[in-house]
């Protein structure tokens, strides 16, 4: 999890870290309990932003939460950054130590964005909980780089993946369209969100600026990628895996069922899904640990207390784009005038599954080690662009990494409701099922293809769904369960397009169900309650 990598970094880096898990916001016992920090106040909002966590794609709250001890949601507050912001304000009064935001929520809050809850257009985070600084992005170089300035008295505002306020812009910075006429101004929203998210590789980003009535938001390039070294020396760290016996008592955390024995290969997703937002927080460039490092770390949890031999998922944002990239965008950056996979995988990306056989295969012969399962989903479109391995590839995974169900994620079948998510066409979907079924019939396993879809997604009518639904029995032959009501999240394409009701690529006008009715029936078409 996010606040572990970074305060593990740190304390690499020599800095003293001291942790305070969603603190009471009532009073000061909690966030008073270290006392004040010597460089800053680090605050996130935990693995997920807090509106996301706290309500459903209908509005609802949310009684449980899988990241707070026993399970109850009692302990995040809405808008988390910047209530934890303001109580350190309110009960250090008069303090100079900054107080640097982080974390998914801030990521993704960092300018001028759509909030699905007041369905408004709020400021930069930044302004709203007036706090110093923010990072965005991953944030290891980041995090490490300020401390280390800030504790030799230097100067840290040049630092990459960081926020700032300032009364003047930069020379060279980028302006987009300012707060009030993105607020005003469905088209500026657009110019403004396309600048923003052309702008996020590190090889070829121009600082960004943004104004708020008199001050600018000041946005700095990203952080650059890491090199296998650098990652493979984050997740050899010494991470305890475990819930803190402070907050142990309170009760189970589930989400540590998920990742304490889990690997993560790689980051970052080029993928590009209209309704992700890992392009602007991850990155577009996919960064990999070598092989040695993810066995390296295999035959630790393989000597863990509490291990019984399964592994639940080896991967990452995507699992099968571990280990191979485009040169050209290493080289150059990400390019601005197509994308990597849609509508067709760019004839410079040169997908190779031949990395990760070897790597699953080296880790199903660790001793101790019964399972090691694939559940971060597969790009299949990505996966028979590499004619030479997919087969093979496929047999590996068929055979030995399928905890009797693989997740794949078509989202939608009708083309003009996959051409605004930026997804595939069904052929690719139809081809892996049929190679799925085959090869699981071969090896005598029962196995089944989980097929996640969304409703609702701007674009999608009724008809939409019933067709979905129809494809879903004819073709894949189920009755779909895992189906969800799209949820606008900030810094995506999709959000751009609930909010604005335009495709934002060709600026035409676009069906968008906004009602609560209208939603809950798109869904009830496809599970068969309408």
């Amino acid at each position: 999890m996010g606040t572990a990598v970074i305060s593990r970094i740190l304390s690499d880096a020599g800095f003293r870290v001291g942790i305070i898990a969603q603190p009471d916001i009532i009073s000061g016992k909690d966030i008073t309990r270290l006392g004040s920090p010597r460089l800053f106040w680090g605050v996130t909002a935990g693995s997920v932003d807090s509106m996301v966590a706290n309500y459903t794609a209908t509005g609802k709250r949310r009684k449980l939460d899988d990241y707070t001890p026993g399970g109850i949601n009692n302990r995040r507050p809405d808008r988390a950054v910047i209530v934890y912001t303001n109580l350190i304000k309110r009960h250090f009064k008069g303090s100079s130590t900054p107080i640097i935001i982080g974390g998914i929520e801030a990521s993704l809050r960092r300018i001028s964005h759509y909030d699905f809850k007041s369905d408004s257009i709020r400021r930069s985070i930044l302004f709203d909980s007036k706090a110093d600084l923010l990072v965005y992005g991953m944030g290891e170089k980041s995090a490490v780089s300020l401390a280390s300035a800030m504790d030799a008295g230097a100067e840290y505002r040049d630092i990459r993946g960081i926020c700032y306020i300032s009364r003047e812009k930069p020379d060279d910075y980028m302006e987009l369209p300012s707060y009030e006429e993105v607020l005003n101004d469905r088209k500026k929203f657009i110019e403004s969100f396309h600048a923003f998210y052309n702008n996020n590789d590190p090889v070829n980003a121009r600082g960004l600026a943004q104004k708020h009535q008199n001050r600018y938001l000041i946005h700095n390039p990203p952080s650059h990628i890491m090199s296998e070294k650098e990652l493979d020396r984050i997740y050899e760290l010494d991470f305890e895996r475990e819930l803190h016996p402070f907050y142990k008592k309170n009760g189970h955390v589930r989400a540590l069922d998920t990742i304490r024995f889990s690997i993560s290969t790689h980051r970052g997703c080029y993928g590009e899904c209209n309704f992700c937002a890992i392009a602007v927080h991850e990155g577009r460039t996919v960064q990999s640990r070598s092989i040695r490092s993810i066995t390296r770390e295999a035959k630790r949890i393989a000597g863990l207390p509490g291990f019984k031999g399964y592994i639940p998922d080896v991967g990452g944002p995507t699992a099968n784009m571990y280990s191979f990239e485009c040169r050209k965008k290493l080289e150059k950056g990400s390019c601005t005038d197509r994308r990597c996979l849609f509508p067709e995988i760019c004839p410079h990306l040169k997908p190779d599954h031949s990395r990760q056989i070897e790597l699953l295969t080296k880790i199903r012969q660790i001793d101790g080690i019964k399972k090691a399962f694939i559940a971060s989903g597969l790009r299949y479109d990505l996966l028979f662009n590499d004619r030479r391995h997919c087969i093979k590839y496929l047999e590996e995974i068929v055979s030995h990494h399928v905890s009797g169900q693989m997740k794949v994620a078509p989202e939608h079948t009708r083309r003009n409701v996959l051409d605004l998510m930026g997804k595939p066409d069904t052929d690719s979907l139809l081809e892996l099922k049929t190679i799925f079924d085959r090869l699981s019939k071969s090896v005598l396993k029962k196995q089944f293809l989980t097929y996640y879809l969304i409703a609702a997604h701007p674009g999608c009518n009724l008809d939409d769904m019933r067709k979905l639904k129809t494809f879903a029995n004819e073709k894949l032959r189920i009755k779909p369960e895992q189906i969800q009501i799209f949820t606008p999240t900030p810094s995506t394409y999709s959000t751009l397009m609930y909010h604005t009701g335009l495709n934002p690529f060709t600026g035409k006008k676009i069906f968008v169900e906004k009602t609560l009715r209208g939603k809950e029936k798109q869904k009830a078409v496809i599970i068969g309650k309408s």
